[in-house]
């Protein structure tokens, strides 16, 4: 289980405080696209977001999209923010996030990993040694499989909670009830 435990839990990427991951001498964001920037699915960024990646790079922050929605829509995206992206990621394999850092050229404690799912992004950078950064989903509209993912992700938050790894108000920042 130990794998599966994000550094961070916030209720959104605006909830991240970017000055405490710069005193931990992180310098760049992997980003998931669907359900983290964009609801699943939907052809487009709100203006929020984009601004949000704006204000990260003006911070200082080098930022790679690592997602595993097909090439020309992390692309898109990509070009839209003027960052590098992995699209196809096949994440929570730990290529994808190699391949993000390299982007970067960055190491892997310099980075973080910003995302909506525990075995997606929160493993794949914990394998790593990369500092996790779990967020609330956007939307609850998602590929079939990720909804019974969601459900397991629900049991597991409920015993790292019993277990002392995360606290309570995490498990409800992660479930929407804060």
């Amino acid at each position: 289980m130990k794998k599966l435990i994000p550094d961070v839990i916030c209720e959104s990427v605006f909830a991240i405080d970017l000055d405490k991951l710069k005193k931990r001498d992180i310098s760049g964001l992997l980003v998931d696209i669907d359900n983290t920037l964009v609801p699943w699915g939907e052809p487009e960024m709100e203006g929020a977001f984009v601004a949000w990646v704006k204000e990260v790079k003006q911070k200082g922050f080098k930022v790679c999209l690592v997602s595993n929605a097909k090439k020309p829509r992390a692309e898109n995206f990509a070009t839209l923010l003027d960052i590098p992206a992995v699209g196809l990621a096949l994440k929570p394999l730990g290529r994808a996030f190699r391949r993000g850092m390299a982007l970067l050229n960055l190491g892997p404690r310099e980075v973080a990993v910003v995302g909506d799912q525990l075995f997606t992004d929160v493993f794949g950078g914990n394998r790593l040694g990369i500092y996790t950064i779990l967020i609330n989903p956007l939307s609850t509209n998602e590929l079939d499989s990720t909804k019974i993912l969601r459900r397991i992700e629900q049991r597991i938050l409920g015993k790292m909670v019993k277990l002392g790894h995360i606290s309570a108000k995490h498990a409800q920042i992660r479930q929407g009830r804060e």
